[in-house]
């Protein structure tokens, strides 16, 4: 019998995070991809190491008796590979992304990216994609991981992964309100420019009801039902719907998340980052 690392990490995530929706977004994979990794665990241990208690799932006995064990090796091979991986590229990166991908996600990857290079230094922040688009353009920042429609891309532009997005409510309310409140990602949202477009074009009305920076902080406006946001399809749940609107709305457009960086040949310390980035942000998804 072979233990995957790579599944038992998920069969973790699983458990920490409180099942497989919760543990896919955390991992930034698909939910298809979690379900696999912990069947393809199950395969080779030869009986089931979760049960699904309600809504919830909990380990089995079999699934309990390597919980700590599986913690250990995860640590260990993680350990070694960035013993391994470590090497003596020095520099500085200044590197940004948007509210979409997780803060918790960019930290873990930029302390993979940190351990594997250890003199190098990392600086990062996180604003909105016109922003970032701006300080790359600017040379004030490296790279930048970001969401464009199609037609704003750039040939030179890295493609991680498509995004459909949906305009969504919390499951528990109906919105009727006129104006139409409405949740974003704050004055320089990047969607603001076609969802106010949109919605202008079908003659709703519409106000600003909450602004966050990150998608985390939108979601829970939305979950606790002050108005209608645009979010990734894959957000939709059992506490987040699709909205209906009271007119028919023009298509939302399908956005990619890139990474850009600085025009020209970029610096070794830049390219082993941009590196990191693929492999951490595309793992178990379709990249483009």
């Amino acid at each position: 019998m072979q233990l995957d690392i790579e599944s038992l990490r998920v069969f973790l995530a699983v458990l920490d995070h409180g099942g497989m929706t919760n543990a896919a977004q955390r991992l930034n994979m698909g939910q298809s991809a979690v379900s696999r990794k912990v069947q393809r665990l199950e395969d080779r241990v030869g009986r089931p190491l979760l049960i699904r208690d309600g809504h919830s799932l909990r380990p089995t006995r079999d699934g309990r008796s390597i919980l700590d064990d599986a913690r250990a090796m995860i640590e260990l091979h993680d350990r070694a590979v960035d013993r391994l991986s470590s090497s003596d590229l020095t520099g500085t990166v200044r590197v940004s992304s948007n509210g979409e991908v997780d803060s918790c996600q960019i930290a873990s990857l930029l302390g993979v990216f940190k351990c594997r290079h250890p003199g190098t230094t990392v600086e990062f922040t996180m604003d909105h994609t016109g922003s970032l688009i701006d300080w790359v353009d600017a040379g004030a920042i490296d790279l930048a991981v970001f969401q464009l429609t199609e037609e704003a891309m750039r040939p030179s532009d890295i493609q991680l992964w498509t995004e459909d997005l949906v305009w969504v409510t919390a499951a528990s309310t109906v919105v009727h309100d006129v104006p139409l409140p409405l949740i974003d990602f704050g004055l320089h949202c990047y969607y603001n420019s076609f969802t106010h477009r949109i919605l202008q074009n079908a003659d709703v009305a519409f106000r600003p009801a909450f602004s966050a920076a990150s998608s985390v902080d939108v979601r829970a406006a939305v979950q606790a039902g002050i108005g209608v946001a645009v979010l990734s399809r894959r957000y939709l749940g059992d506490d987040i719907v699709e909205w209906q609107p009271p007119v028919p709305l023009e298509p939302l457009p399908v956005v990619t998340q890139v990474i850009r960086s600085v025009p020209g040949e970029r610096p070794d310390a830049v390219a082993a980052l941009i590196d990191i980035i693929r492999s951490e942000l595309t793992e178990g998804r379709s990249s483009s």
